[in-house]
């Protein structure tokens, strides 16, 4: 078993949950995802037959800490030997607005300084 954090997509608060390395994580979602069957964080999810698992953020494997809302951790999924992705997909990243690398008369810069 492998001790493995994840963030809370509302709080950033950090989850560490203990599981095999074969599973291939896919992405941590705020909502569940489209056809994804999720286990509940305290439950032995490696044996079984789930796409992902439902973490409480504040529950024990937050230590306390956190937003009490639930989030999804969602593990890639294949079908006929084809990764599944979801239909309809309910979560869109935010955008978030600052420094961009554009061309300018000095060229780009990486110290983030106005």
């Amino acid at each position: 078993m492998t001790a493995v954090r994840y963030y809370c997509p509302r709080c950033g608060a950090i989850a560490e949950l203990d599981r095999e390395g074969y599973l291939a994580d896919k992405c941590v979602t705020p909502v569940p995802l489209d056809g994804w069957e999720y286990a509940d964080a305290y439950d032995d999810f490696d044996d079984s037959a789930a796409d992902g698992v439902e973490i409480v953020c504040g529950a024990a494997e937050t230590e306390g800490e956190g937003c009490g809302e639930v989030y999804y951790l969602s593990f890639v999924k294949f079908e006929d030997g084809e990764e599944v992705d979801p239909k309809e997909r309910s979560f869109v990243p935010p955008s978030v607005d600052g420094p961009s690398i554009g061309e300018s008369e000095d060229g780009p810069r990486f110290d983030f300084d106005p």
